[in-house]
């Protein structure tokens, strides 16, 4: 058998050796639990293995796999970038490579004055929440509670 390794490279991500695969591949950004465990299922490795006790081979298996899903037959609505805006295709992005494209993404809905993108120009909230109530922080300062003025009542 093969020596306890306490790190383990996947997807240039450092993953504890301690845990079980199925759970340290979650540390990977834009790994989520079902694609996870979508990913053991298609390689082969028991979900409960911990990750230090992994071969040389299964861990290639499983960077391979998570970092083009596609070839291994993963269903297009698991993937995390569906109908690509430039490329047109269903893509899976991970780490840096994420908060690249959702950076992008914002910017050019505020360059095309979206409703989307005026909101997060704003600094609003985007996805229809309310705002009365919540969301009372305007660039790190604390908007108060304006009160309206009692009148003096006979008594």
């Amino acid at each position: 058998m093969a020596e306890f390794r306490h790190i383990v490279r996947i997807a240039n991500t450092d993953l504890d050796g301690n845990r079980k695969i199925a759970d340290a591949m979650r540390k990977i950004k834009g790994v989520s639990f079902s694609f996870s465990n979508m990913i053991c299922n298609f390689v082969g490795v028991d979900k409960n293995k911990k990750t230090g006790n992994l071969l040389d081979s299964e861990i290639k298996k499983i960077d391979e796999a998570v970092r083009n899903p596609k070839k291994f037959g993963a269903p297009s609505w698991i993937l995390n970038r569906r109908k690509d805006y430039e490329t047109g295709e269903d893509i899976h992005i991970l780490a840096s490579d994420l908060t690249f494209v959702k950076d992008n993404d914002i910017k050019m809905m505020k360059k095309i004055k979206s409703y989307k993108g005026m909101r997060h120009a704003r600094g609003l909230t985007v996805r229809g929440q309310k705002t009365r109530a919540n969301f009372r922080r305007n660039k790190g300062k604390v908007t108060g509670v304006q009160k309206k003025k009692a009148k003096l009542g006979k008594v």
